[in-house]
C-alpha cells in the first residue's frame, strides 16, 4: 500500500474511530473506500463527562517530568481545561481533588534514571542506541545495539523494549548511552501491550519451578498475596483444627525459606523434605538464640 499501513491496521482504526462516534461511510469496489461525512467537525468541548474525567485522571506528572515532558503535560492540561465547558470541567476538578496515582511501589528508593529522556526520544524518533548495560550475570557489564520499540513503567520502575528480539532492559541500568546516526522502524505487527503481557507471563512461569505442600492458619493464609495466595484458593483443603491443607508454588528452597519464616508459626511445611527440615534447623537455632 502507498502509505505503509496494512489492511488490518485500516480496518482496526476505522472501528476505533467509529467507536469514538466519528462519522464514517464507505464505499465498495476498486476506487472505493471510507470518508467522513461532509461538513462533520469536532472540538475538545465534545468530550463526554466520563472522557474528561479519564483525560484527567490519566496524568502521571512524575512519570511525564522523568520522560522530560512535564512541562508539556502541564500546558496541555491547561489547554484542555480552558476548552472545557464549566459542567465538565467541575467533574474533571472533582476526580483529580478525589484521585492521585501514584505509580512507584513501597519499600525501595526511586531508579535513577538519567537516560531515560533519550531513551525516549530514541523511541519517538526511531533512532538507534549504542549502551553500555548492567546485567545479573557475568560479564556483568556488556555492550548492546537497541532498536527501542517502546518503553514500559511497572511499579515505578523503567523498561525498554529493544529489538533484536525484541527483549526488556531496565534503563536504571544503562550506564552509558550514545545515539547512533542510524535509524529503524519497528515491525509492523509488533504489539507493545501485547508483548509485555507475554513477557509477564513468561516471568511469572520461569519464576516459580517448584511447589510446597502446607498447612497453614487463617492469620498467615491473609498474608499471602499474588500467585501463591491464588494457589491456596485454588488448592486449599480446610482441616477439622481450623487450618488448610494446599500445594503452594515456590521460586526455590532459599527463597521459600525466607518467606515462610515470616509467617512464624502460621504455617507448617510438609514437603519437600528438605525445606521442611531446613526450616525445622532454622526454629530450632532461633529457640536457642532466645533460651
Amino acid at each position: 500500500m502507498q502509505a505503509e499501513v496494512s489492511v488490518r491496521t485500516v480496518y482496526r482504526d476505522v472501528e476505533s474511530l467509529h467507536a469514538a462516534g466519528v462519522p464514517l461511510y464507505g464505499d465498495a469496489g476498486h476506487s472505493g473506500g471510507y470518508r467522513l461525512l461532509a461538513g462533520y467537525r469536532t472540538r475538545l468541548t465534545g468530550l463526554s463527562t466520563g472522557e474528561a474525567e479519564a483525560l484527567f485522571l490519566s496524568g502521571l506528572p512524575g512519570p511525564a517530568a522523568e520522560l522530560g515532558l512535564g512541562t508539556l503535560l502541564a500546558a496541555a492540561q491547561l489547554k484542555l481545561r480552558a476548552s472545557l465547558p464549566p459542567e465538565l470541567l467541575a467533574h474533571a476538578d472533582r476526580v483529580r481533588s478525589r484521585f492521585h496515582l501514584d505509580a512507584p511501589g513501597w519499600y525501595a528508593e526511586a531508579d535513577d534514571v538519567p537516560f531515560l529522556p533519550q531513551v525516549a526520544d530514541a523511541v519517538w524518533n526511531g533512532r538507534v542506541l549504542a549502551v553500555r548495560y548492567r546485567r545479573w550475570k557475568e560479564p556483568a557489564e556488556v555492550d548492546r545495539r537497541l532498536e527501542p520499540y517502546g518503553l514500559v513503567l511497572k511499579a515505578g520502575r523503567w523498561y525498554v523494549i529493544a529489538g533484536p528480539g525484541p527483549r526488556s532492559y531496565r534503563v536504571d541500568q544503562i550506564l552509558e548511552l550514545s545515539v547512533l546516526d542510524e535509524e529503524f522502524a519497528p515491525p509492523r505487527d509488533f504489539d507493545l501491550a501485547g508483548h509485555w503481557r507475554g513477557h509477564q507471563a513468561d516471568f511469572h512461569a520461569r519464576l516459580y519451578t517448584g511447589e510446597a505442600v502446607v498447612r497453614i492458619s487463617a492469620e498467615a493464609a491473609g498474608q499471602l498475596t499474588g500467585r501463591v495466595a491464588s494457589a491456596l484458593a485454588a488448592t486449599g483443603t480446610p482441616e477439622p483444627d481450623g487450618w488448610t491443607r494446599a500445594v503452594l508454588p515456590i521460586e526455590s528452597v532459599d527463597h521459600a525459606h525466607r518467606e515462610f519464616l515470616r509467617l512464624g508459626a502460621g504455617i507448617e511445611v510438609l514437603e519437600p523434605a528438605g525445606l521442611r527440615d531446613r526450616l525445622a534447623r532454622t526454629a530450632r537455632e532461633l529457640g536457642a538464640l532466645y533460651s
